[in-house]
């Protein structure tokens, strides 16, 4: 392939979600299907409230934290398309970001741009933004926090950490590999973690390290002492402290209806429809119905089970588990719409120089499976809601073919991965440095 500069590849993706959001003002006013998201009006008429001093929970399924409809006042007084701008910048932010992590663990520059044009380059990606969704600046923020940590800024990381959660509660799943990483052996206060680069070996492993210390007759009493370290803890308190204030100046702002929209009805929300879970059939067969405590619990069961396996498995390898948690988070899910999808595309470029899978022919058909299930749940769902049709055992048999692909493609590229832990043990990074020098 033809070398692609980071800079034009930006430059491109900028001119092309210009031309989309522009391309999209026009659909909307000549054509009878939109071209922008329901989900943006939504954004739009909760700022128009907020900026007259009400509410943005007086309109109807504003259901996020009142920082979203702040951010979008301008809509009321510079252009409609504010908003667009603001998620399509932050967009384009995630790509540099990608571009940022992958040259800190000194991926080569080529590798890198190929893999940031899977984000950029994604019809699925670029379309989110302009067309008014708000998950790119969720995604920007989880990506800046990897930064953060790698090169060392603890203090910013928890402060963006608390902001995130308190935007889009899914981020929570992100805390336990976090603290993980933030232990003596890797990260301590006044230094600069060392990172394991992109060309090393792959048995070079935090693991390796704590087998040896297990062979040590206080390695018990180490272990415990180890895991109340002055870095979780100060991680746990600032992003704690974050996520409380703004969380208590919100319901102080607006009371339980803050409370219940923008938090406690992701926890316990129900969607008989536009929805690929597996669950979609017993809601809709229950729809009326209250859901019992332990219903509830047992639909997060498999979530819990799946997601303590993935992060005591590949915590070390902070971005790969990112990845494979946000993937079966989303697959295990209650609920699943196609802008949850995003949140795992944006960390998929990160992981690419590790994973062995090649493009052809194996990569493709993992796309294309992916494809084929979402397009024949999509077939089925068209079917119901637009004709009418009673195929809801058929649409939930698409579910679970859905979630028996995404599965097996999860399975795939974790059997494809080459570990690489985020960080190198501190002593071993000063004995390297040392060798070098010698």
């Amino acid at each position: 392939m033809m070398p692609i500069s980071f800079r034009s590849l930006l430059l491109f993706s900028a001119v092309l979600r210009l031309f989309l959001i522009l391309y999209g003002e026009w659909q909307d006013t000549h054509m009878e299907v939109r071209y922008t998201d329901v989900d943006y009006l939504v954004f739009s008429d909760a700022a128009s409230l907020m900026a007259s001093g009400e509410s943005p929970y007086k309109r109807s399924t504003y259901r996020y934290s009142p920082l979203i409809a702040f951010l979008l006042i301008p809509n009321s007084v510079i252009h409609r398309s504010w908003g667009k701008f603001l998620f399509s910048a932050s967009d384009l932010l995630v790509g540099l970001f990608i571009h940022t992590i992958l040259k800190l663990r000194r991926v080569p520059e080529n590798l890198c741009t190929y893999s940031v044009m899977v984000w950029l380059l994604n019809p699925f990606t670029f379309t989110i933004g302009t067309r008014g969704n708000c998950e790119p600046i969720v995604c920007a923020m989880v990506l800046w926090i990897i930064i953060c940590l790698m090169n060392g800024n603890l203090l910013q990381a928890a402060v963006w950490y608390g902001l995130v959660v308190h935007l889009r509660i899914y981020p929570i799943i992100y805390a336990l590999p976090i603290v993980l990483v933030l232990d003596r052996f890797h990260f301590q206060s006044g230094q600069k973690p060392a990172l394991t680069d992109w060309g090393s070996s792959k048995e070079k492993s935090a693991q390796s390290l704590h087998s040896t210390e297990v062979t040590d007759p206080h390695f018990l009493c180490t272990a415990l002492t180890s895991m109340f370290t002055r870095e979780r803890f100060t991680f746990a308190l600032i992003s704690g402290a974050v996520f409380f204030f703004c969380t208590g100046f919100f319901f102080y702002v607006y009371g339980w209806e803050f409370l219940h929209e923008a938090l406690l009805y992701h926890l316990t929300r129900t969607d008989p429809r536009h929805n690929f879970s597996v669950y979609f059939y017993h809601i809709y067969l229950h729809f009326e119905l209250e859901f019992s405590i332990l219903e509830k619990l047992i639909s997060f069961l498999p979530q819990i089970i799946v997601q303590l396996a993935l992060i005591f498995r590949f915590a070390q390898d902070l971005p790969f588990c990112f990845f494979v948690q946000t993937v079966a988070f989303v697959a295990f899910n209650k609920v699943i719409t196609a802008q949850y999808f995003v949140w795992f595309f944006s960390l998929l470029p990160l992981i690419l120089p590790w994973c062995n899978i090649k493009l052809k022919w194996e990569g493709l058909s993992y796309i294309l499976l992916w494809m084929g299930a979402q397009a024949h749940w999509l077939m089925w769902g068209y079917m119901l809601e637009f004709k009418g049709k009673q195929v809801f055992r058929q649409l939930w048999a698409a579910s679970l073919l859905f979630l028996a692909a995404n599965t097996f493609i999860l399975i795939s590229i974790i059997l494809h991965h080459r570990f690489s832990p985020l960080l190198e043990p501190l002593g071993h990074a000063s004995l390297k440095n040392t060798k070098k020098h010698d």
